[in-house]
């Protein structure tokens, strides 16, 4: 395991020994081996778990999810790893250059801690402390089940949910209701009319909630949402309604954010978590967006990066194929006669004639070719042959080859002029900058450290507990062993 994990390390630049960013092994303070803490952008810390978390979102990362304790879950790892310090990267190079302070951005978080603290508030000032007696459990059982029901502690617990989903929605409604007493609420309906859209500044107030004002800027794109989506739903429903309802929800939100704070519900450690994670990701959004737009290039910048780059844009045309490799040209020739007469098939020949590694097997499947990848003459046989075609006998280094396409994909990204082609170029181009962009970071901006022995020392713990548990489930009296004993005994016949 170990070993594993030290290859996959130097696969990466991120731990390249002597690299002018990232101290070769570098020492780890005390308190990153009791935290799990792996590697350190700036002061931003990193943790095995972090990235284990990352790891087994294959939607997030772009990668498959490898089993625990392989090793190609520790290549894996490291991937994700690079890029946890490339967006810690970002992070700090958005924090130097002021972008935290961005109105939009502002006003993203704002609107993103007064959803959270409105729920928290909802949760733990409303919905908790929602008692149900036994009278209560007993009326409902008399009331609503079928009598001889046994009183079991699983249907007592069936009932106690219900009773207490029924009271929060009682508590909730009646909490609606008083919500707004005590607190001055004034609205700017006129503000909020679709004809003045157009004109309307982002700073023009729609509403005040207390001593808070909402401006147009922070809730335009809701209401224009809820307006457009009502008519869209029924052609005969009136926007501006679809819009009100929408502000008096925004409203309820800041009310509820409002009291929670007064609560001290900002204090809460899920809350903090939860804020911390969405500044730190919108605000890296935000600049990648920012560094995007500023690398846009121009039609003759994209021209010339195409050109210098084609080989690895292109896609090239692909064939999915079968073969038959004999060892003589004859042989090849007889075999090409009895397929083109259908005395056998083309899977019968790879498996009773083929002397290429496997043919028994995958009976002459090879799958997806690249044009250009395969031997000369090869090459051209594959490549001029249509779907379902058989073509050769043609010699190779392995033998003398039949060729069958079974399915066939054209090249993609050939033609610079072709608009498909031009958006993928752009978007390579891009991402390529982005890379040189971050990369000059790592050299030159912020200390990159990477605890290798920690994240060596974690991975082999991990592996270990996978040993230990695999090895504990096979052995005769585990519960993994008994379970499925279970299992098979219910699902064998009776009598048998």
């Amino acid at each position: 395991m170990m070993k594993t994990v030290i290859a996959a390390l130097a696969a990466f630049p991120i731990v390249l020994a002597g690299s002018s960013y990232v101290a070769a092994r570098a020492e780890p303070p005390r308190d990153a081996i009791d935290s799990d803490v792996i590697a350190k952008v700036g002061d931003q810390r990193i943790t095995f778990n972090q990235v284990n978390t990352m790891l087994n979102s294959s939607a997030v990362v772009g990668i498959s999810i490898p089993a625990l304790g392989t090793p190609d879950r520790d290549t894996a790892r490291i991937v994700v790893l690079d890029k946890v310090i490339s967006a810690n990267l970002l992070y700090l190079d958005a924090l130097k250059q002021g972008l935290d302070k961005d109105p939009v951005y502002q006003r993203e978080i704002k609107a993103f801690s007064d959803g959270i603290l409105a729920a928290l508030y909802r949760q733990r000032l409303v919905a908790s402390d929602i008692p149900v007696s036994d009278a209560d459990v007993q009326a409902f059982y008399d009331k609503t089940i079928e009598p001889g029901t046994e009183m079991t502690d699983t249907l007592r617990t069936q009932i106690k949910a219900t009773l207490r989903k029924r009271k929060l929605a009682e508590k909730m409604a009646a909490e609606r209701k008083g919500l707004r007493e005590g607190i001055d609420v004034t609205l700017y309906q006129g503000n909020i009319k679709a004809e003045g859209d157009a004109e309307r500044t982002d700073e023009l107030p729609v509403a005040e909630v207390g001593d808070e004002v909402i401006s147009w800027g922070e809730v335009k794109a809701e209401l224009m949402a809820a307006g457009i989506g009502a008519v869209q739903r029924d052609p005969l429903a009136m926007e501006m309604d679809a819009r009100n309802n929408a502000l008096q929800a925004e409203i309820d939100t800041r009310i509820m954010a409002q009291k929670a704070r007064a609560a001290g519900l900002e204090r809460d450690p899920v809350f903090q978590s939860r804020l911390n994670e969405f500044r730190k990701t919108r605000l890296i959004n935000l600049h990648r967006a920012n560094l995007a737009r500023e690398m846009e290039p121009s039609d003759k910048a994209l021209k010339a990066y195409y050109e210098e780059n084609r080989e690895r844009i292109v896609m090239r045309e692909m064939r999915k194929i079968q073969e038959v490799v004999v060892a003589n040209r004859k042989e090849s020739e007889a075999l090409k006669v009895r397929l083109d007469n259908g005395e056998l098939t083309f899977f019968q020949a790879a498996a009773e004639h083929s002397i290429a590694p496997g043919a028994k097997q995958n009976l002459g499947e090879i799958g997806w070719v690249t044009q250009g990848r395969a031997q000369a003459g090869l090459d051209t046989l594959i490549f001029t042959l249509g779907p379902d075609e058989i073509g050769g006998p043609v010699e190779s280094s392995a033998g003398w080859h039949l060729v069958h396409v079974l399915d066939m994909r054209d090249a993609e990204y050939a033609d610079f002029e072709d608009e498909a082609t031009r958006r993928h170029v752009r978007r390579t181009y891009i991402h390529a900058q982005l890379n040189d962009y971050v990369a000059s970071l790592r050299k030159e901006s912020f200390d990159v450290q990477v605890y290798e022995d920690v994240l060596v020392s974690l991975a082999q713990r991990e592996a270990d507990m996978v040993k230990h548990l695999t090895e504990k489930a096979e052995d005769s009296d585990s519960v993994t062993k008994q379970r499925v004993k279970e299992l098979q005994e219910l699902l064998q016949p009776a009598g048998g």
